[in-house]
């Protein structure tokens, strides 16, 4: 075999017309890359090779036929394969040497090509700043792909002894393997099949990620073989030999066993730096005990796409794929373009058909060499299960002004699998856990917690629960309890069965406000009201558990706007947006996974929260005011007419206040050494100190409340339908939700880093064109200088 391998690679490389076939790839893949615009790895603006490994196959179709075309075509119409078989080598050792060779010099070809990772890596944001492991395990899917386009090629040259006729129908195999299954499985009779899997393009797409699954693995080992397998049967039947039975039906066997082995078990190599193809234990379980089959419709499909969104494009294919890969095929998903081929009347009709499901449009500004960008799209799945259906949102909003559009789209590729997982688990799994909205102190009322109780409907029972009158056993049964924004005092009956509700590892979120305001009664009583402190009657039962809720308002800079009439015309009001302090956004800069990379989130009327040194039990500030804020004391006269004046920013130059509280650990008892309250009639275990539990304490109960229109319909959590900006309020709902009555460690996902790696757009500009000669004329100077220098040897070595 050797001796062929060696033979074949020394002919070949003596050949000139192997350098210009090699020359012509390497000129062709440096333009697609380097110069034009919609491939270009400069134009992306991202420190990766991804279009190195998206172009090459398309590039291969025809160089691996070339290099294989001539391998047992030309012996064959020569009459030299008679004469290797004279030699001591067998079909079986001329076909492996051959096929050898042949992947070598498809390595030849491929080594100029890491001219790209230096220039990619010197171009890094900052320079080296590419992930290498992620580049070697998409060179090994590449070379894999070579490998098996080898195989066929070398085939095709044993059918026939033309050349050109060898060259075509390599090509079309290739093209066919590659993607002809894919087109194939979208005939509306074959759509359920999964036939893609029986092509080339679903395995590589995987591997030249910088994953390296068995499976794949297998399927490349498993078509080489058969292509070469298949070569020796041509091989025997011209020259009128029979294959023997037993090796045939072995082999056969032999790759049939591999491919049907390969789907039950198997294993993953993630090269990336980051792991960022590896699936967590937690959504490996939810998918592998999915119940029935689920289906995900991804609507972030369109042509010219900016960079950013094509590469959370490509990270919400690579999520889905890998959480498919543990699904034993009962996820399946599908990418549209909601748009795409639409009248203007139909066009309108599919908005609102996707805005009841939960799906809106976006417009996201991107950054690109010739500016900024804008473009609307649909940054949303939608999980079906059952008849049922979940959005999810696919992109986070620009709320927060501190992050760059390139940091929006990295947080976003970061969530992606708590967003996935969370959904499926939501829509699938029974034995929800309870949350209880407590009612009977003037609390938010149904209608301004509509969307709060529906969205964690999806996931939880949700119903609202009289303490007063609830049963302790049934309080107990409840996953988490909400006390949103209550406006008249608690009784010690009530403290009680909270208190030990909390004793007993029960988890609540209080949501409250310590001061009586609010905007709509500012507007209604001639733009003037006097904020007074509320007498609720929890004071020191928060401070026994380390938290104290001072009776002040922020006023902070960067608040949200509220609607004012400034003027009259023509008898018509004139409605102006304008700050308003006392509505202060929080931008969560902590990285506990309740808030970690969260949109802004909006409150009205906030206060300020102490912290207090309590033995046992753990404080993480979730939400803090910015540092440009003013603390005012209570009572305090409101006015609209503050709205006329800007704002001294030096006034307004404070230490950032906490308004949101995470507190894990042991707590002690409110009525530690007291009595028993009168009116509790049934026996309750009282306990001095909790089992370890976890509470939630926010100092502003709006946060929790959707705005409710003229006509008396519910807005979605977090969306302010005077500015149109949707804020982060749900999703911290949900997260608190997840973190605090999920005990699965759901919420553990949002804990995902991924490092944003950038190319330096400042240095591009300036030098792109001297990249752009460098990439296009070195690889080949390479192919070239080693051309020279083989003929110098080759001919002093004949020359004697």
């Amino acid at each position: 075999m050797f001796p062929i391998f060696k033979k074949e690679l020394t002919t070949y490389l003596s050949s000139l017309v192997a350098y210009v076939t090699i020359g012509v790839f390497l000129l062709v893949l440096g333009l697609l890359l380097w110069v034009f615009p919609d491939t270009s790895i400069l134009a992306y603006g991202y420190a990766g090779l991804d279009s190195l490994f998206s172009t090459a196959p398309y590039l291969f179709m025809f160089l691996v036929p070339a290099i294989t075309m001539r391998s047992l075509a030309e012996e064959r119409r020569e009459g030299t394969f008679e004469l290797l078989l004279t030699r001591p080598l067998t079909a079986v050792q001329i076909v492996l040497g051959k096929y050898l060779a042949g992947v070598a010099i498809i390595l030849f070809a491929l080594l100029p090509t890491l001219t790209y990772y230096f220039s990619v890596s010197t171009l890094g944001a900052p320079q080296g700043n590419i992930d290498t492991g992620a580049v070697i395990g998409s060179y090994i899917g590449l070379f894999l792909l070579g490998a098996c386009f080898t195989a066929i090629g070398l085939f095709a040259s044993s059918v026939t002894r033309n050349q050109v006729i060898a060259f075509t129908i390599a090509v079309f195999l290739c093209f066919f393997f590659y993607s002809g299954f894919d087109s194939l499985s979208g005939l509306l009779s074959l759509q359920n099949l999964g036939i893609q899997a029986l092509g080339i393009t679903q395995h590589y797409e995987s591997v030249s990620r910088g994953v390296l699954d068995t499976r794949d693995l297998i399927y490349f080992l498993v078509l080489s073989g058969f292509f070469l397998l298949l070569t020796l049967v041509a091989l025997h039947r011209q020259q009128q030999k029979r294959l023997t039975n037993t090796l045939f039906i072995s082999s056969f066997g032999i790759l049939f066993a591999l491919a049907l082995s390969s789907g039950k078990l198997f294993t993953r190599f993630d090269f990336t730096k980051e792991k960022r193809f590896t699936i967590s234990p937690i959504s490996r379980k939810v998918l592998d005990s999915l119940p029935a089959n689920v289906n995900v419709t991804v609507y972030l499909q369109g042509d010219n796409f900016p960079g950013g969104i094509r590469r959370l494009q490509t990270s919400v294919r690579d999520m889905l794929s890998d959480l498919q890969a543990y699904s034993h095929d009962r996820l399946q998903f599908a990418f549209v373009d909601p748009m795409k081929g639409q009248s203007q009347e139909q066009q309108k009709q599919t908005y609102e058909d996707l805005e009841a499901k939960g799906i809106e449009a976006q417009n996201l500004s991107v950054k690109t060499d010739d500016g900024i960008q804008q473009k609307i799209m649909f940054p949303f799945a939608l999980v079906n299960y059952n008849g049922k259906s979940l959005p999810v949102k696919l992109l986070e909003s620009q709320a927060n002004m501190n992050l760059s559009p390139d940091e929006i789209l990295n947080n976003s590729i970061q969530n992606l699998e708590y967003a996935f997982t969370s959904a499926i688990k939501k829509i699938t799994f029974g034995g929800k856990q309870r949350i209880g909205f407590t009612e009977g102190h003037s609390e938010l009322n149904d209608l301004q917690l509509n969307d709060a109780m529906r969205s964690l409907s999806d996931g939880y029972l949700v119903g609202r629960v009289n303490l007063t009158t609830i049963p302790f056993d049934s309080l107990r049964k409840l996953g988490m309890l909400v006390i949103a924004k209550p406006d008249k005092a608690f009784t010690e009956l009530e403290k009680f069965k909270v208190d030990q509700y909390i004793m007993h590892g029960g988890k609540v979120i209080w949501a409250i406000d310590q001061v009586s305001a609010e905007l709509d009664s500012l507007r209604g009583k001639g733009g003037e009201q006097l904020a007074f402190n509320k007498q609720l009657n929890l004071d020191d039962q928060l401070f026994s558990y380390g938290i104290r809720i001072n009776y002040d308002l922020i006023a902070d800079i960067n608040s949200s706007q509220i609607p004012v009439t400034t003027g009259n015309a023509g008898g018509q009001p004139q409605i102006q947006l304008l700050n308003w302090l006392f509505n202060p956004v929080y931008l969560p800069l902590s990285k506990h996974p309740i808030v970690k990379n969260l949109d802004g989130i909006t409150s009205q009327f906030a206060s300020t929260i102490d912290v207090l040194d309590i033995k046992d039990v753990n404080k993480t500030v979730l939400l803090n005011t910015s540092p440009y804020n003013k603390k005012i004391s209570t009572p305090h006269m409101l006015s609209l007419r503050a709205l006329e004046q800007e704002p001294d920013p030096k006034e307004f130059q404070s230490p950032q206040k906490i308004t949101g509280v995470l507190l894990e650990g042991e707590f002690k008892s409110d009525f530690l050494n007291r009595p028993v309250p009168a009116g509790i009639t049934e026996k309750i275990q009282v306990l001095d100190k909790s089992k370890p539990t976890k509470m939630i304490v926010l100092s502003d109960g709006d946060i929790l409340r959707n705005q409710v229109g003229a006509d008396g319909s519910p807005y979605p959590l977090g969306y302010d339908h005077y500015t149109r900006q949707t804020y982060g309020n749900k999703n911290l709902l949900l997260n608190m939700a997840d973190f605090m009555a999920d005990d699965s460690g759901l919420i553990s996902l949002r804990n995902k880093e991924i490092q944003i790696r950038l190319l330096d757009r400042a240095r591009i500009r300036s030098e792109k064109l001297q990249w752009q000669l460098i990439n296009n004329i070195v690889p080949i100077a390479l192919v070239l200088i080693f051309a020279i220098f083989q003929h110098y040897i080759r001919r002093r070595k004949y020359a004697h």
